[in-house]
């Protein structure tokens, strides 16, 4: 040993790992494929084949390379260089080596080197350390088949003590610090101590590995059993001669079945399911259809979620930025999601947006899930009338499918999307069942949890999915399904909104759109006021964005034919683009008339003015009613008349008229349907006109629902209905007194500049709408004078 020793060079270039430790004495298998290691391997073969392997000592990223004091002189045994260009070696450990300097970095490290001289000192205590090391590792090789009994045995045979320690350190799978610490320990005694301390702890790990392996044996004998059996049928098949396709797609299967997260009840139905289909042939009808279902249930994402983002103030702008004002729905969204952030978890909030068309109900709900950092999913309902749509259908027909709630979530491969359901106010109902009832479930938070889909058949979580929902009007929803949600209204745009919205959202979307993004566009805002005046009629801004695409149409044209220009859009040219004005304002070529009434109106498309005309022909007292009227409306006729039939005296009718005399009312624009029951003081006012003959002041709106004892009651809508009177430049609003309160609701700038008075019953309306007929007092002089005469 003391020859090789003194063989060794004093100057050694240096091989250097992080994860291994080469002892004296030992081979080592090892590829390398770093260029600096492939220079040191070509330095040593060319110089007796000797080099000083280090083990790198942990530091931070960046920093240079720094190595143990203590390493192995190391001799190539073997090399070839492979394919891929990396080297394959057979080292052998010669003996420990002591770094004295670096005397070269580059290309390679260099180190003068100390051999250090193994203790040959053989007393009864090393001798005893040596025999609890072997006993140790015999205990190991009875916990672990990883041993070679016939190495301990060998080692017996082995005089050096130190050989011993270090053949038994570099076989055993001990941590890398703790074998090289036992290189560094040159004492042997203190090596032993060491080397017996991480055998002991070494046996006590593998025993506690090896009970918990028992009992996880005991508890997988199920799954055992299953794969025997499998193992079995397929053996069964091959000695049958049966093609192996089969086997194939049963191996896919357990394959999609253990990578999928999918709960337990979910993979036991799964197993069962591969079960039925192994026994199957393939040309076999229920084949398919298994087929079919495992697919569904095996790739839902049952346990998956995309990450919410909950930065409160990033979701406030990105919700800023895509849409204008709605605050009402952007201030509940981020009430949802700093909830949320508190919680941890919440159940998913079932909104429903309710308004007119275009103002934003759809498009904030894709802004809502890229605020969320989640997937979109939008369903419309409009005109579903069956069932199966949102259950699905049973596996028992030919062709069924479960139902799109779960296959929109399937195709989006999340669990928790945010889910828009479009339009739930004009669901159907038929024969084929009611969508509305089965929709119940699922915007049910307390029950969404297990929603079971007719085909699935499984309950599958909807509690984490965002559901949306949207109407134009809540009239036609089932109060169950209305209860389960929480309303938010969107209300009409102000004209200052609308042309908020056209500058920053609709005109950079149209120019671009229509190929014009490069043109140096302007509109000016009495151009805007224009179209929003006196072209397009409307609570949203559906029609605006659809006048200012026609515009940039004509546009593209003209610079398509090679004009260049700085195109500025002023009012004048709107007449150019658009034509003459589509709309005039209400009250431009009214005039105070007999019969004729103006009332407030709010459809789902937002608040309207509606004139109520009456006329009257000789008759029998029969009533008319014309203009799409629905029933509640009709209603409100029939009272007014009731009404004015039982008060003839205090308005001073006469009876006569009334019984000789057919009744018409019609409300223009007969094609557009109308209803409700706020129309009563505007139909009571005109009636009460028409029998007087006194004329109704036409600058003055009016609303309210009428009792039989012509009381005024409070009606809904009264935002859209001052916008509507606003639009048509009325100045004076009457008003239920019932509505007082919800005035303070409705924003400053909708009021400014309108007077609104209240009114209690009808006959404070007639003081107000009707003008007294400055002949009136002669005619009734005349016929006190005729009752004088008679009497």
């Amino acid at each position: 040993m003391e020859d090789t020793n003194n063989r060794i060079p004093r100057t050694l270039p240096v091989l250097h790992m992080s994860s291994v430790v080469m002892f004296p004495y030992l081979l080592m298998p090892l590829v390398i494929s770093d260029e600096e290691s492939k220079l040191v391997i070509d330095y040593a073969l060319s110089n007796d084949k000797l080099m000083a392997f280090f083990l790198d000592k942990e530091k931070g990223e960046g920093a240079d390379t720094e190595l143990a004091t203590i390493g192995t002189a190391v001799t190539i045994l073997r090399m070839m260089r492979n394919q891929d260009g990396s080297i394959s070696l057979l080292l052998q450990g010669t003996a420990r080596v002591k770094q004295q300097k670096v005397v070269q970095k580059e290309p390679f490290i260099m180190v003068d080197v100390e051999t250090i001289i193994e203790q040959n000192t053989d007393d009864t205590e090393i001798q005893a350390y040596r025999t609890i090391a072997l006993e140790l590792l015999d205990k190991i090789s009875q916990e672990s088949s990883l041993l070679n009994k016939e190495m301990i045995s060998g080692l017996t045979n082995i005089k050096q003590a130190g050989r011993v320690a270090d053949i038994i350190a570099g076989n055993i799978d001990l941590p890398v610090a703790d074998r090289q610490k036992i290189l560094e320990l040159s004492n042997l005694k203190q090596r032993y101590r060491f080397l017996n301390n991480c055998l002991a702890e070494l046996i006590r790990q593998m025993r506690v590995e090896n009970h918990i392996r028992s009992n996880l044996q005991l508890e997988m004998n199920e799954d055992q059993r299953r794969y025997y059996l499998r193992e079995q049928m397929d053996a069964i098949r091959r000695e049958l001669g049966e093609t192996d396709e089969v086997s194939k797609e049963m191996f896919k299967w357990r394959e999609l079945i253990e990578k999928n997260k999918l709960p337990e009840h979910v993979k036991e139905v799964a197993y069962e399911e591969l079960e039925r289909l192994s026994t199957m042939q393939p040309a076999a009808s229920e084949y398919g259809v298994i087929r079919n279902y495992l697919d569904w249930i095996v790739n839902l994402p049952w346990k998956t979620y995309s990450k919410d983002r909950l930065d409160l103030r990033k979701i406030e702008r990105i919700l800023a930025k895509d849409h204008y004002g709605l605050e009402k729905a952007k201030t509940r969204i981020l009430e949802y999601i700093a909830v949320k952030k508190l919680k941890g978890h919440l159940k998913g909030p079932i909104l429903c947006f309710v308004g007119p068309p275009g103002t934003g109900k759809t498009s904030i709900g894709k802004s809502v899930a890229r605020a969320l950092n989640r997937k979109f999913i939008r369903m419309s309902l409009g005109g579903i009338h069956d069932e199966a749509e949102i259950r699905g259908h049973r596996r028992t027909y030919i062709g069924a499918m479960p139902g799109k709630i779960l296959m929109e979530i399937k195709r989006q491969g999340t669990a928790n999307p945010v889910f828009m359901l479009d339009e739930i106010d004009k669901l159907g109902r038929d024969f084929r069942g009611d969508p509305a009832s089965a929709l119940l479930e699922v915007l049910d938070p307390e029950q969404n949890n297990s929603f079971v889909d007719n085909y699935i058949n499984l309950a599958f979580d909807l509690s984490e999915v965002m559901f949306i929902t949207t109407a134009n009007s809540l009239d036609t929803i089932p109060p169950p399904l209305r209860d389960r949600m929480e309303i938010i209204e969107f209300t009409s745009y102000l004209e200052h909104d609308k042309i908020e919205i056209a500058k920053t959202y609709l005109i950079p979307r149209e120019q671009d759109d229509n190929g014009l993004a490069g043109e140096d566009l302007v509109f000016t805002k009495p151009a805007l006021q224009e179209i929003i005046r006196y072209y397009v009629r409307e609570a949203g801004v559906r029609n605006l964005q659809r006048r200012i695409g026609s515009i940039f149409r004509k546009i593209a044209r003209e610079v398509a034919m090679g004009t260049k220009q700085k195109w500025q859009i002023k009012t004048p040219d709107i007449v150019k683009y658009l034509g003459t004005r589509k709309y005039s304002l209400e009250l431009a070529n009214r005039k105070p008339e007999i019969g004729v009434a103006t009332g407030l109106a709010w459809t789902s498309y937002g608040g309207e003015i509606l004139f109520c005309e009456t006329t009257r022909m000789p008759g029998k007292g029969n009533i008319q009613l014309t203009g799409s009227l629905g029933d509640v409306m009709k209603e409100s006729a029939r009272l007014a008349v009731s009404y004015l039939k039982a008060n003839q005296s205090m308005y001073h009718i006469n009876s006569k008229d009334l019984e000789t005399s057919d009744i018409h009312i019609h409300f223009p624009s007969g094609g557009v349907p109308k209803d409700g029951p706020s129309a009563g003081v505007a139909l009571t006012v005109a009636l009460a006109s028409l029998f007087t003959g006194q004329k109704v002041r036409h600058d003055i709106a009016m609303t309210g629902e009428i009792t039989l004892l012509g009381k005024v009651l409070g009606i809904g809508g009264l935002r859209e209905k001052l916008l509507a009177a606003r639009r048509a430049g009325i100045k004076k609003v009457v008003v239920p007194d019932e509505n007082r309160e919800s005035i303070s609701d409705i924003p400053a700038d909708i009021l400014e500049g309108i007077q609104i008075t209240f009114i209690k019953d009808v006959f404070e309306a007639m003081k107000i709408f009707l003008i007294p007929n400055p002949k009136e007092p002669e005619l009734k002089a005349k016929r006190r004078d005729a009752k004088a005469k008679k009497a």
